[in-house]
């Protein structure tokens, strides 16, 4: 049976979650006072920071002040620890040179040194060698005095000081590193989702607004050549911009949910495209002008949505670019469901001499556009890889892996 740690018992939890609320001014204060209060504790007052040796004098209010002046200041340590270390380290010279009782309060010079080295922004060096040199003074007044302590004493005490200042200045590099670290992973994270939204963007923008340019073209030409179907292609170009507006309010939903995980993955979920809406896709292609082949293979199961998103998209940018690019020319997409992979493949016929095809079959370059380069960016975000080229008899294709990964539904 494995044993529980103390912490997590039900009574201790409550009062450990009330502590860690606490603001930080609240807690140095709250351990300031128990300190103030700790040093007037019989049994703990040969607990503490001694130096000078000197005859032991009666306790009286001044011995009370300076004890109070060692640890009371301490509230303060994390908002002026250079302030702090000065006050609670002229207490405890004046209280070792005047010879009064060793008491648990001196310990808040460690503290004190600690905070120097932990929050001390400004000048740390400087405020080290003025707490050196301030130092090498009291040693030399507790020697005139009369104290028996050695300079290999002295030498060890101040050992003892520089190491507590160590330790903070040590836990606060690592603090900066911590938030250094955090800041650049903001920055990374900002800037992805940042490419994201503008690859969402693009993807949605051109390819409904390239439909929408070419039916309109489809419709105008109707007009004058055979004006009753005029309004079939204006009813296209009206249910390509329903659907446009569908997907806009889809990443303005998941903008607005930004910050709330469970939220955005909701808004995400409902008007995400997925793969079972491709027919959609070929049907807007067909409307346009574009004649479009489709045919689909295996049994669809249902995938995370990157997943679904990244083949849809891949879809919709190689029928964009047809009809950009290749517009009346006949366009193939396969797309093949398999155990561990799907495979989407879209063709566009052109030859050398039509003008409609010539665009297509120059050869691009390596990178491609910035739509081909960033559906590159969201296929490997998702394990895949995409290659496009253009064909030999002229035209161009577009073939996407994408490994399986279904979901329980």
């Amino acid at each position: 049976m494995s044993r529980q740690a103390p912490w997590s018992r039900p009574e201790l939890r409550a009062p450990l979650g009330w502590w860690q609320k606490q603001a930080a001014s609240h807690k140095d204060g709250l351990c300031a006072l128990v300190l103030a209060v700790l040093a007037f504790v019989p049994t703990l007052s040969k607990i503490g920071a001694q130096i000078g040796d000197l005859p032991e004098r009666p306790a009286s209010a001044l011995g009370l002040g300076l004890t109070l002046a060692q640890t009371l200041p301490l509230a303060a340590r994390r908002r002026w620890p250079a302030g702090t270390l000065t006050v609670v380290a002229c207490a405890f010279a004046v209280h070792q040179a005047l010879g009064f009782a060793t008491t648990f309060g001196s310990l808040g010079l460690y503290l004190a040194v600690y905070s120097a080295g932990a929050h001390q922004v400004r000048f740390r060096l400087r405020s080290a060698a003025v707490a050196s040199a301030a130092y090498a003074g009291l040693a030399v007044v507790l020697e005139r005095l009369g104290s028996p302590q050695g300079v290999p004493d002295y030498l060890a005490f101040y050992l003892a000081l520089a190491v507590v200042w160590l330790v903070g200045s040590t836990v606060r590099t690592r603090r900066a590193e911590e938030a250094e670290r955090r800041r650049l992973a903001a920055e990374v994270a900002t800037a992805a989702e940042r490419a994201r939204i503008a690859r969402e963007l693009h993807d949605v923008v051109t390819h409904h607004v390239t439909a929408m340019v070419v039916q309109a073209d489809a419709a105008q030409f109707l007009l004058t050549s055979a004006p009753q179907r005029a309004g079939e292609g204006l009813s296209a170009v009206s249910d390509t911009g329903r659907r446009a507006l569908t997907e806009l309010r889809y990443l303005l939903g998941v903008l607005e949910a930004t910050g709330d995980s469970s939220a955005a993955d909701r808004a995400r979920a409902d008007r995400a495209p997925t793969l079972g809406r491709v027919g959609d896709l070929v049907e807007q292609a067909r409307s346009a002008g574009q004649p479009v082949e489709f045919s689909e293979q295996g049994e669809r199961r249902p995938q995370p949505l990157e997943v679904e998103l990244a083949a849809y998209r891949v879809v919709q940018e190689a029928l964009t670019n047809a009809m950009k690019h290749a517009a009346g020319q006949p366009t193939r997409v396969r797309v093949r469901h398999g155990e561990e992979r799907i495979e989407i493949g879209v063709t566009t016929d052109g030859s050398d001499d039509s003008p409609t095809a010539a665009p297509v079959t120059r050869k691009p370059s390596p990178a491609g556009g910035r739509g081909l380069a960033g559906l590159r960016a969201r296929v490997r975000m998702v394990d895949g890889e995409l290659e496009a080229e253009p064909r030999p008899e002229g035209g161009f294709e577009l073939r996407a892996t994408i490994p399986s990964k279904p979901v329980q539904e």
